[in-house]
């Protein structure tokens, strides 16, 4: 298996969180592998085979070859037909809606394809990130995509920026009544600038930044216990450790603790 990661451009840099690629061969016996919610909007080529991805119980459907994967707001279960070859671009939490072309809350959940995003032009980039060689060549040109998107650029919401990273700071262990009175605002004014700007509640992406927080304390064994990693994450107890970790993840802890979802924790911890 082999994951790498790439800075952006710094004309980018405010809208793209990095690049990344993931390759490794067909399995015999292919497993179901389950991504958590991080609150980065995703934009995914696949070079390689094709993946599943597993909806509600029995509904199954074949992920786009090309597409932009909406902000997650429960695990997403995938899995791969044949040989992965993934480029994908991560944006900031606030950096896709400088690209956007339809509500960022209707994405949510959801593997659109770029052919309905960005219609002819989500053609020609996904023809040419296919045909493309080598991962730098896939990221000059997807720079170069994005760059021309941009000349009618929506402004980065200086509150919103403002208030991600004081999340980010604080691993997601804030309280939005707290946030707002700090920054002079109403919290259902920042409410509606969050989910126009990011697809989700400051709430939500507080509760997925304290989880990605304290599964990086997880996969990194930086704990003693389960109940010392809650303690650490500074839920209010146990039962909501578990309730916010389960949601997540689909799992309690114990039992994320006990399965190697080796593919899953490339995505844990990435900001």
């Amino acid at each position: 298996m082999n994951y790498q990661t790439y800075e952006p451009s710094n004309d980018l840099k405010h809208f793209v969180n990095c690049y990344w690629t993931l390759e490794f061969p067909k399995e015999e016996n292919p497993q179901k592998q389950t991504i958590v919610p991080d609150g980065h909007i995703e934009m995914i080529f696949h070079y390689g085979d094709l993946y599943k991805q597993y909806l509600d119980i029995g509904n199954i459907l074949i992920q786009p070859r090309c597409f932009v994967i909406g902000q997650l707001t429960q695990p997403l279960e995938i899995e791969p037909t044949g040989e992965t070859g993934i480029f994908s671009i991560r944006f900031q939490h606030y950096g896709f809606l400088a690209f956007a072309t339809i509500p960022l809350k209707e994405m949510e959940n959801k593997a659109i394809s770029l052919e309905i995003l960005f219609g002819k032009d989500g053609q020609d980039i996904e023809k040419k990130i296919l045909n493309a060689k080598s991962t730098q060549h896939r990221i000059e040109l997807v720079e170069l995509f994005l760059t021309k998107r941009l000349v009618d650029i929506k402004t980065i919401d200086r509150i919103v920026k403002s208030t991600v990273e004081t999340i980010l700071t604080a691993n997601g262990q804030t309280q939005i009544e707290k946030l707002a009175a700090q920054i002079n605002i109403n919290r259902r004014q920042l409410e509606r600038k969050f989910s126009s700007a990011i697809g989700l509640s400051p709430k939500q992406l507080s509760k997925t930044i304290r989880l990605q927080a304290t599964l990086k304390m997880l996969l990194n064994k930086q704990f003693t216990s389960l109940t010392a990693l809650a303690y650490q994450g500074e839920y209010y107890d146990q039962a909501h450790f578990i309730k916010d970790f389960k949601e997540l993840t689909g799992f309690t802890p114990k039992e994320f603790y006990n399965n190697n979802l080796k593919l899953s924790a490339l995505f844990y911890g990435t900001d």
